[in-house]
Formats: structure tokens, sequence, C-alpha cells
């Protein structure tokens, strides 16, 4: 699908480790902020139990997780808008992002110094939130002049444009979000072409120390009272204790240290699900001898579209799609016994692809 969420935050966050711990792509980390020069992009497994319970009723040569990409972007700093620190680059990585991750440091540590003096997970949001305002805010501010030399030719788009981007100007300008603003969809479409920074969707993942990575700590409970209300997923991840989990190879010594951690799994797995959840992402099985394979499609993607995923062949030639839901597959245990039991569906080309379906694509072409 070619989506990718980006993991942003100041410097010396643990951005990086946590983007190492789920990624083959190794990021440099040190102690010094603004060290990195490039931001690091990484595709990601996302991690699916179901296929290993669909396993149990199909043999199969190979399993294949379907994957999403990350891309972990430079710390940023105060005057960033202003090209301070890592400066205007890296903000425009953000731009070509769907959506954002954003890690912010809830451990103390004095050999990694924080670049405010004091870490302050709240007023690290606002800080963050600022830099992309300000960059907001001068996107606009040139599409209004822009639209304001065609409304005096009598252009009545132009017009209604221009009341739309002064509603975003004006809220954004209050140190809110685009996100956050209420519009109706014909006004929402002036600010499609700007690719606003804060109208991206937010995953807020507080980096914590090892004893707080069950229960959290002040620091996280002051990141949820100030986004209490805010519609805004968070999650608490201990990134050391990540880093060293993502350096064992056996699963058995992964599970042994989970539990000697009072973790159910690792924190990266519950972050990047919920990754893919925000990009509004989900789910179909192919299933058979040779594998069984995740696919990622947007919701509301109908069989002919899922079919162009696997080949544009598929898609092409489409006829029909036989379904199988995951439940029944792996309750009644085989193809055969879902037909038996009415549960074998023939769907044509206007069927919504469900999150979980199995799929069998008939096509000609």
């Amino acid at each position: 699908m070619a989506l990718q969420c980006g993991i942003i935050g100041l410097t010396n966050t643990g951005k990086t480790t946590i983007f190492n711990c789920i990624s083959n792509t190794k990021g440099e980390t040190n102690a010094f902020a603004f060290s990195a020069v490039k931001s690091n992009i990484g595709v990601i497994q996302v991690p699916d139990p179901r296929l290993y319970e669909l396993e149990k009723h199909q043999v199969t040569e190979k399993i294949v997780n379907t994957t999403v990409e990350i891309v972990d972007i430079p710390g940023l700093a105060k005057g960033s808008n202003k090209g301070e620190g890592v400066g205007n680059k890296f903000l425009g990585d953000i731009r070509n992002t769907d959506a954002l991750i954003h890690v912010l440091r809830c451990f103390d540590n004095d050999a990694l110094p924080h670049i405010d003096g004091s870490v302050d997970p709240v007023r690290d949001v606002e800080t963050v939130d600022f830099e992309l305002q300000v960059k907001d805010l001068e996107s606009i501010e040139k599409k209004i002049q822009r639209l304001e030399k065609l409304a005096k030719s009598g252009d009545k788009d132009a017009r209604h444009g221009i009341e739309a981007l002064n509603r975003y100007r004006d809220h954004i300008g209050n140190f809110q979000n685009a996100r956050t603003l209420e519009v109706k969809e014909e006004e929402k479409k002036h600010v499609d072409d700007l690719f606003l920074l804060t109208m991206k969707p937010v995953m807020y993942v507080c980096n914590v120390d090892e004893k707080s990575a069950v229960t959290g700590n002040k620091y996280v409970t002051q990141v949820r009272e100030a986004l209490n209300g805010k519609d805004a997923e968070i999650l608490v991840i201990a990134g050391a204790v990540e880093a060293e989990i993502a350096e064992l190879e056996s699963i058995d010594d992964r599970m042994a240290f989970l539990s000697d951690a009072g973790l159910e799994e690792p924190g990266v797995d519950k972050m990047v699900r919920a990754a893919y959840k925000m990009l509004n992402l989900q789910t179909f099985f192919t299933v058979g001898p040779k594998e069984i394979r995740a696919w990622t499609i947007k919701r509301g993607m109908t069989a002919p579209q899922a079919a162009g995923v696997i080949h544009s062949d598929l898609e092409r030639g489409f006829i029909r799609a036989e379904v199988m839901k995951y439940k029944d597959f792996v309750t009644l245990g085989s193809e055969h016994a879902c037909r038996d039991a009415g549960k074998f569906y023939i769907e044509g080309k206007s069927y919504v692809v469900e999150d979980g379906d199995i799929l069998h694509i008939r096509f000609n072409v």
C-alpha cells in the first residue's frame, strides 16, 4: 500500500531506539543533539497471531506477514520551522507521511540530557505541535495569497476557498491542530493539497524507564491528563527494555524475558498494530499449500480492489471472489467444512472486503 508512519519527537527522546527495535534498518543512536543527518526508513512486519492459527488448519511452506513502512525522522527542536536543529528538511519528511507516532521522553537519565534542560513531556508535545503549526500557517497563507488573485477576477470557488482557509488559519493560529477543526467536506477539499502537518492522525508513545514499563509513572500521568478528551491514542513503552528483547534470537528467551518484566508481549508489537489501525488499514488472507499470506488494504476497499493488491491482472480480469470468514475457517477447520456448513460465499464486484476475510480470486485475462 506504500503508506508510511513517521516517528517524530524532540532529540534524545529514545525514538530511534524504538525504531531500531521494530526495524531491520538500524538508525544511529547517541547522546548528542542533532547528530542524525537523514531520516531512516524501515519496512515493519505487522504482528498477526491469526496467521499461525490458520497454519494449524492448512499445511503450508511459508507464512508471510503484511508490512507497513515506518520513517524515523531525526529529532526536532524549538525553531525547527526556521531551520534550527534539523530544520526544514525533516519537517518536509513529516509532510510525506500519512500518520505520526510522537515519542515522548518519560524517563530521567542524567547521562542523556534533555535538550530543554528538564523532563516535561507535556511541554514537549506543545513544542512539537507549535513547530508543525507554524509550517501549516505558512502553507495556508501562501495559498490564500494565490486564491485572492483569482477571487478578484470573479472566481467563486476561490472565494469559498479563502473562507475555508481563513477558518483553518484562525484555528491553527490559536495553537490548535488542523485535525481538531470541525469542517464540512467541501471545506476540507481546499486544504487537501497542502498536506497539513497537524492534519495527520497522531499516536503518542510514552518512552519510560524499565521499572515503569507496566504501571507507567508520573510523566505518563501528566501526558494522559493533558491529552484527556482529545481522542488521542497513548501507549507506554520502555525503549531500553524493548532494545534488550530485540537482541534475543530465541522466541523462548523473549517470552521468558517478557514474563520476568511483567509484560505479555513486546510493546513495539502493540505500537505497530496501533499504527496499522491509525492508517485505516485492514488485513485479508490468502491460504494455500505454498503460502499463507496477510495482505494490506484500506478499509472500505471492494473485492476487485483487494485483488489488485495481489496483482493488477486479478483486478483487471476479476470475475468473483470466493470468501470465508477467519472465525468460520478456524472453527470448522477446513474449506470443505465451510462449504458444507454454508459458510463459503461467492461475492461479486461490489463486495466490500472485511478484516480477516480469506479470499480466493477467480479471474480471466
